[in-house]
């Protein structure tokens, strides 16, 4: 599979969190992630496309107001796997947090993801 196959989907993924209307959430997602997809997060296990789609809409929900979910890194992809951090901000100076997402491809669409939230403390 080509990088930019897989950032294609993880690009559209993004955009589902800044659609325009919650009513694109679904089709920008339906082209991103495989009906059966399965994310693992800070919140738990969620399984399939709606509930996902809950994950997402709960995010675009945020008490700080709607905010704005940017890829800021490139894509690393390993065969099937890929790898890409991201960050989400709150307007006026809210919270801000950021992450690494690891993302398994199944046919040009995510079929699993892995969402790690927050920077990992230093050893020691």
């Amino acid at each position: 599979m080509h990088a930019d196959t897989a950032q294609s989907a993880i690009d559209t993924f993004i955009s589902a969190f800044n659609a325009s209307d919650d009513a694109y959430v679904t089709s920008l997602l339906s082209q991103a992630l495989t009906s059966d997809v399965v994310l693992w997060g800070p919140l738990g296990r969620s399984e399939g496309l709606e509930a996902v789609e809950r994950f997402v809409l709960d995010i675009r929900r945020h008490p700080a107001g709607p905010g704005t979910m940017v890829r800021r890194s490139g894509v690393d992809m390993p065969d099937e796997w890929a790898r890409y951090r991201w960050v989400f901000t709150t307007p006026g100076g809210g919270p801000r947090l950021a992450g690494t997402d690891v993302v398994h491809l199944r046919r040009g669409l995510i079929d699993q993801m892995i969402v790690f939230a927050g920077d990992l403390t230093p050893a020691g």
